[in-house]
């Protein structure tokens, strides 16, 4: 449909174009009757009697040309006697003149007439058509009504190609708009699965929500279906829109197109078709049935080697996501990235058990030379916070933030190793770190008093001694969650530790060691 729109343009814009160039060439050049008495007069030869052709072009400025004749009225034989005949340059009162009349009434014998005309010839023929003294109603009224209808006639087929053009382009404009806006509708609110709730995304193909998979302070996670491809759609409330933002601006840094980082597809500002409701702001990410590290372990055991695979690729991408990438040659410069909310719900893992990253809202990335401007430190969720960020006594710092992360890091490990098989005896339900100890819905004050004054961290099972690799594994934590910030290990720096004692102890049996 475009293309047709196009070729319509184009050829309106020819017809303009044709139209300007016949109304010039009307004044290029005219034809006119030329002839001089005085040469007859001067010669006495019937060449130089003779009536000729004369082309007038036009003057300076594309004045246009017209015709003219001179000539007297001889009393005696009562004839017509032609003086002059030829081209007249730009006179008003030529303009309109199809035919060589003179209109003057205070006729003199043997007086100089003068008629002028426009039009190829049109002074082949002379008049006299004398406008009385006393003017007729019908013969005044008739030039400013021949007038007024020409010029009205200019007027109309001047403007008719403009409009046409300018239409056309409206026309264009308007479909391309309505194809960019997209029609939003409402989320539902029920958690049943519904295919009816369709709203356009990218390349505009409806997505369909499905169904409610998770809830959390920043909004809904959906299930949902673009084409035919499953996708999740984390649903921001108007006024979690700066999480929406800074999520998608981090999702669309350089290298974040990650095995281990969840992979980012598009976000949208979707308008409510409830009067008087607010924005609501979509992120499409890639969707894993899986779920969360939390509610996987919940409902599932792992053997040594899947917890090994699970926190290796965890490592990996906690790595990935705090190392500054300098750019190189055609690639872009990657900084390092600080998560702040690091914990089991925001590790989603692959249907291979593969773990990948994600929830970027409380995120802070760290431009080279750029301070952290005025971030507020006591963010993230109480259970997973550091000492530091419980005592709000963070150094502002890229490192003193990405040693935060490593501290939720550790707390993570012990989740996984709580319900891994590699221990000696049953395997106990699941419990979120200090759960013990604070309970499911710790305070501030309480995270305070468990972690800053008594320095508590999750207790090792005497269970998990039988076997090697989880002894190795619990050190691992240990420097993790060190009180001292400083101390604490690396992204990069657990990743090896892991990927060195899964190597070292797989298929290791379970063994009962001496207390």
């Amino acid at each position: 449909m475009e293309q047709k729109l196009w070729i319509w343009i184009f050829s309106i814009l020819f017809l303009v174009t044709t139209c300007s160039c016949a109304s010039r060439k009307k004044y290029d050049e005219t034809k006119c009757h030329y002839y001089n008495q005085t040469n007859c007069d001067l010669y006495k030869n019937e060449k130089n009697c003779t009536s000729a052709i004369q082309n007038c072009k036009a003057g300076e400025n594309d004045k246009p040309s017209y015709c003219y004749a001179v000539w007297t009225n001889d009393t005696k034989t009562n004839k017509l006697e032609i003086k002059l005949k030829g081209c007249f340059l730009n006179n008003v009162e030529c303009q309109g003149q199809k035919q060589c009349k003179e209109k003057k009434d205070d006729f003199k014998p043997n007086g100089i007439m003068f008629c002028c005309c426009e039009g190829d010839y049109c002074n082949s023929e002379i008049l006299w058509d004398p406008i009385p003294t006393t003017p007729r109603i019908e013969t005044t009224s008739a030039k400013p009504i021949r007038d007024d209808n020409e010029l009205i006639h200019t007027i109309v087929f001047s403007t008719i190609p403009l409009v046409a053009v300018a239409s056309m382009f409206l026309f264009v404009y308007w479909v391309y708009k309505r194809r960019k806006i997209p029609q939003f509708s409402h989320v539902p609110s029920s958690d049943s699965s519904h295919l009816g709730n369709c709203s356009p995304i990218l390349s505009n193909r409806p997505i369909q929500l499905v169904e409610v998979k998770a809830r959390g302070r920043y909004g809904a996670v959906w299930k949902a279906l673009h084409k035919k491809d499953t996708v999740a759609v984390k649903i921001f409330p108007p006024q979690d829109k700066n999480s929406w933002l800074v999520e998608q601006d981090i999702y669309q840094l350089p290298h974040m197109q990650h095995d281990n980082i969840l992979s980012f597809i598009g976000a949208e500002k979707h308008a409510s078709v409830i009067e008087g409701a607010k924005n609501e702001y979509w992120l499409i990410t890639a969707y894993h049935e899986y779920g969360s590290l939390c509610d996987y372990l919940k409902s599932n055991i792992l053997t040594w080697d899947q917890l090994c695979h699970i926190a290796q690729s965890m490592a990996r991408g906690l790595m990935h996501l705090h190392e500054e990438i300098p750019s190189e040659r055609s690639d872009q410069y990657k900084p390092a990235i600080a998560h702040r909310d690091f914990k089991s719900n925001n590790v989603l893992l692959k249907h291979d058990l593969t773990a990948c990253i994600a929830d970027f809202g409380l995120a802070l990335v760290f431009q080279p030379g750029k301070s952290c401007g005025d971030t507020h430190g006591q963010v993230g969720t109480r259970r997973y916070m550091a000492p530091e960020v419980l005592e709000g006594a963070i150094n502002f710092s890229r490192d003193a933030f990405l040693r935060i992360d490593m501290y939720a890091c550790g707390l993570v490990l012990w989740e996984l190793a709580t319900r891994c098989t590699a221990q000696q005896g049953a395997i106990p339900d699941y419990r979120l770190p200090f759960e013990e100890e604070v309970g499911q819905h710790p305070s501030l004050e309480d995270m305070q008093e468990c972690v800053v004054h008594k320095k508590l961290r999750p207790a090792f099972k005497d269970s998990w001694k039988s076997h090697p690799g989880l002894i190795a594994l619990c050190d691992t934590m240990e420097e993790c969650w060190d009180h001292d910030a400083e101390a604490r290990l690396s992204a990069s720096c657990v990743m090896e530790r892991i990927t060195w004692q899964c190597r070292q102890y797989n298929g290791t049996a379970v063994t009962t060691l001496a207390p």
